[in-house]
């Protein structure tokens, strides 16, 4: 699992990315305005595994197992993460497929409540005719 925070130019944003075996997830967290790191880390420790589990778009990407890595190593690899600007493709990607998901979710929704409405108008309309019949 893996959180990116950067800003984007209006607003101070955070990039989940949770590898499960091939499959990638990812997901864009709003924080607003610059997050101190309390802000984060209170994420981290009470929001982080909710959100995750949310996240249903995978995108399937070629990873390959590692051995261990020495730790120097490893702090290398975070300093260079830490200096690399942007988001993985790979992510942006799956954020996309969720957005799409959610959109198409709430286009649905909202066809459907439209659809109530006018049955209900419709229903309305109807009583209205008869009870103007029975001379109401």
């Amino acid at each position: 699992m893996k959180l990116t925070v950067y800003h984007d130019g209006q607003f101070w944003v955070g990039v989940i990315e949770l590898n499960d075996g091939g499959k990638l997830k990812a997901g864009r967290y709003l924080f607003g305005s610059e997050p101190k790191d309390q802000e984060i880390l209170d994420f981290v420790n009470n929001h982080l595994l909710g959100f995750c589990r949310q996240l249903s778009q995978e995108v399937s990407v070629g990873f390959t197992e590692r051995r261990a890595i020495n730790p120097k190593r490893i702090a290398r690899m975070a300093a260079r993460e830490m200096n690399k600007p942007g988001v993985a493709s790979a992510a942006h990607q799956a954020i996309q497929l969720e957005y799409e998901k959610r959109k198409k979710e709430r286009k649905t929704f909202t066809r459907e409540q439209k659809e109530q409405l006018k049955e209900y108008k419709r229903e309305i309309a109807r009583q209205k005719a008869k009870a103007k019949h029975r001379g109401k």
